[in-house]
């Protein structure tokens, strides 16, 4: 048995930057990673970084074939980054095998084909999550059958691409590859697109994909998948439709990889999602067991990964003063063109919580960078508590919406009232002078 200050399993985000601190602090730490292709985690390899450098590429005009090229350059060189970050640490040995408990600190793996057992006192699962298959007739292991990791890796553009669930992932694809030209079909069991997103915001959305040549089967579930011929399959739906397409992306989510981990060798408890149960501070139902990032269930972001790690960290060596209770508003992006940034509540939630709230509206036309840049798509939304004063949340559905919603995010964070945003002098011409206009809320003062 080899016995070290701390095991890590799963090289990704949190266990990563988590390895580099505790190798700092002159821990023995063991990195296990099971696939040499996964040194950075989910975001740099097969998610945030390869999807964004495609949607920029597309954006720009660069043919299918040379995007794919170039992203697989991008994520090699980031990859190998990443792993000289702890390679070169001499504080930290990386094993590339599959890790299994056997007891609540006994991880078992694979060396030069025998096997070994690792002990700590301090262990963190950072496995990340896998694709959620959907139960499906036919044949998914089909070359023309595709996850949103193995999708990226089809050099060959398809003709017609057909999305199997219309949320963030499948909304990203069709965005991207309707701009490389593929003919692209959405098809999702909800009613409506985005149900979770502002109601008018998704329209806006709608209309302007809709318009960009993707087309949408709202109430409809994929049934069956069958072949037609070398380079085409049809997929039966639930209310009798067939589609025929080149390729098929099951954008149906991420569950939590816990996949062979032998967790019911350990006294580690489980969500009903399936999720890996922690508490506050990120621990198990295990002392000193530690999940970070996606197979902790949540959000299933990079920025969430690394939060994850600050409040580990402040534990192990802070004054137990962050933890998840701490954690306030989380901004997202969904990175299609143009694309939907938000943080906080919709109207709707809104007015579900019981506030009495104002709301600010600007159409992205209606300001002069959009006109510069030549993108007046989009539109622009918040919402202000009136006995406060204080942002409940905004959605940025338009160009350079990524990098505003940080601005909103901060000034929430801070507790600040929405005036702070609408009273800022900008330079110009700018896309964050818009909230000059977006946040000229007449809200009346109370006495």
């Amino acid at each position: 048995m080899l016995t070290y200050d701390a095991l890590i399993i799963g090289f990704g985000k949190a266990g990563k930057t988590l390895a580099g601190r505790l190798a700092d602090e002159n821990w023995n730490v063991a990195m296990i990673e099971k696939d040499p292709n996964m040194y950075g985690g989910t975001c740099i390899n097969i998610a945030c970084i390869p999807t964004k450098v495609l949607v920029h590429d597309g954006l720009k005009g660069i043919p299918y074939t040379d995007a794919i090229e170039r992203k697989d350059r991008v994520v090699e060189k980031l990859r190998e980054k990443n792993y000289k970050s702890l390679a070169d640490n001499e504080n930290v040995t990386i094993y590339n095998s599959e890790a299994r408990f056997i007891a609540n600190k006994e991880v078992e793996i694979q060396i030069d084909g025998k096997k070994e057992v690792l002990t700590a006192e301090h262990i963190f699962i950072n496995t990340g999550a896998i694709s959620n298959i959907p139960p499906l007739k036919g044949d998914l292991t089909s070359n023309k059958v595709y996850t949103s990791t193995s999708l990226m890796d089809r050099k060959k553009l398809p003709q017609h691409l057909a999305i199997i669930g219309g949320g963030y992932i499948g909304m990203e694809f069709a965005s991207m590859y309707r701009t490389f030209g593929a003919e692209v079909t959405v098809i999702t069991p909800e009613e409506e697109l985005l149900p979770r997103e502002d109601r008018e915001i998704a329209a806006e959305v709608q209309k302007i994909m809709t318009e960009k040549g993707v087309r949408f089967i709202f109430g409809a579930r994929a049934q069956e998948i069958k072949e037609v011929n070398e380079d085409e399959v049809s997929l039966s739906l639930s209310n009798g439709e067939t589609v025929n397409a080149n390729a098929v992306l099951l954008a149906t989510g991420r569950k939590p990889n816990i996949e062979h981990l032998g967790l019911e060798n350990t006294s580690i408890e489980l969500t009903e999602d399936g999720a890996i149960k922690v508490n506050e501070h990120l621990e198990t139902t295990v002392r000193n067991v530690w999940a970070l990032g996606d197979v902790k269930g949540g959000m299933q972001f990079t920025y969430i990964s690394l939060d994850d790690y600050r409040i580990v960290e402040n534990y192990l060596f802070g004054d137990l003063g962050y933890s998840l209770d701490s954690r306030k508003n989380i901004p997202y992006t969904m990175f299609i063109d143009p694309p939907l940034s938000r943080v906080g509540l919709t109207a709707k939630e809104a007015e579900e919580k019981g506030y009495e709230f104002a709301e600010g509206k600007m159409l992205v036309a209606s300001h002069p960078r959009a006109h510069v840049i030549n993108d007046l798509r989009g539109l622009f939304k918040v919402f202000i508590d009136k006995k406060t004063k204080k942002i409940l949340g905004a959605s940025l559905f338009g160009p350079e919406s990524p990098e505003l919603i940080n601005l909103v995010k901060l000034a929430m964070d801070l507790d600040a009232p929405y005036t702070l945003l609408r009273d800022q002098i900008y330079n110009h011409p700018v896309m964050s002078e818009s909230f000059n206009t977006l946040f000229n809320v007449p809200i009346k003062r109370t006495v």
